[in-house]
């Protein structure tokens, strides 16, 4: 019994280490990013940025105004690119295929402040994953937006899209941006406790063979899956503020972190921001099946890129 007790304190030792270790990461970056993002928003610097990016819409087939959407969505998350683009729609509207190539970009690229610094703390460079994000982005896009128009497909109109207006005062604001670092604290211990969980029981063991396939084609080692499939289901920063965690109990090799992050950071909480995406318009089809088509061989070009890299690397020293 006595050896029990302390099976049982040294594993809630281990899930309160690897649950605040998580939770630094999360709000080390997060608290002072929101802080930012807050002043660019009032100060509508977002909107200036996203002047920047307006020439990129038209191959695209879309507004021009679309690319404040764009920046809005990419400086803050996607939430915020839907409060823009509901001040911003167009009075004739947008058809099935300009939403559906606006959706990709804002899937793609968004959170940039928060996500990628996440990656970074991993382990990752700022530049790699910022040009995977940024060109997966367009280039989906552009594909998506040339063979609609191509074809002739996903012509309907979209006429208005539901997205409240977001009129809080800085109090309102700061009250829930304390709630939602609440609710993040609780469901990064609730994973960290279903892992450890999974892991005891020996369902992770299970998952790791019945996803070999996957594994294999990312490049991934089968130490990273779980906490990669976490990523895929609830967010990068989730699945990205656990691998900090992990790699402070165990070391994982810069391989399997940058292949894992890389990832994570095309293809990421497929099914809120999927829904938010198809909720406004978005064809299911193009903005999860393909989309998920076109992420699995931007993984095998990642994949090769990486280990060319490496190799000559290795030769030069």
């Amino acid at each position: 019994m006595k050896l029990n007790r302390q099976n049982i304190a040294s594993t809630a030792r281990h899930i309160v280490s690897k649950w605040w270790s998580a939770c630094s990461v999360f709000f080390k970056i997060m608290i002072p990013v929101s802080i930012v993002i807050k002043l660019l928003e009032e100060s509508r610097a977002l909107s200036r940025i996203g002047v920047v990016l307006s020439p990129l819409m038209a191959p695209l087939n879309l507004p021009g105004e679309m690319g404040i959407v764009w920046a809005t969505t990419m400086l803050s998350n996607i939430y915020g690119g839907l409060l823009s683009l509901s001040s911003m729609f167009p009075e004739d509207g947008l058809t099935v295929a300009q939403m559906t190539t606006l959706a990709s970009l804002m899937l793609f690229a968004h959170t940039f402040l928060i996500e990628i610094p996440i990656c970074v703390k991993a382990g990752c460079r700022f530049l790699p994953i910022f040009l995977i994000r940024f060109v997966s982005a367009y280039l989906f896009a552009l594909l998506t937006a040339q063979s609609c128009a191509a074809l002739g497909v996903l012509q309907e109109m979209v006429d208005t899209i539901g997205v409240q207006s977001d009129d809080n005062t800085l109090i309102e604001w700061a009250i829930g941006e304390v709630k939602k670092y609440i609710s993040i604290a609780f469901v990064v211990l609730l994973l960290v406790v279903v892992l450890e969980l999974l892991e005891k029981i020996g369902v992770l063991k299970v998952l790791n063979k019945l996803l070999q396939p996957l594994v294999r084609f990312i490049g991934i080692s089968e130490e990273v899956l779980p906490l990669t499939i976490i990523g895929m289901t609830l967010g990068l920063g989730y699945g990205g503020g656990l691998i900090v965690a992990q790699s402070k109990e165990r070391p994982l090799s810069k391989r399997d972190i940058f292949l894992s992050l890389a990832f994570l950071s095309l293809f990421h909480s497929i099914i809120e921001d999927h829904l938010l995406m198809i909720g406004i318009g978005a064809d299911a089809f193009f903005v999860f099946v393909i989309r998920f088509v076109f992420c699995l061989a931007a993984m095998l070009l990642i994949r090769k890129l990486y280990d060319w890299f490496d190799k000559s690397k290795r030769r030069s020293v």
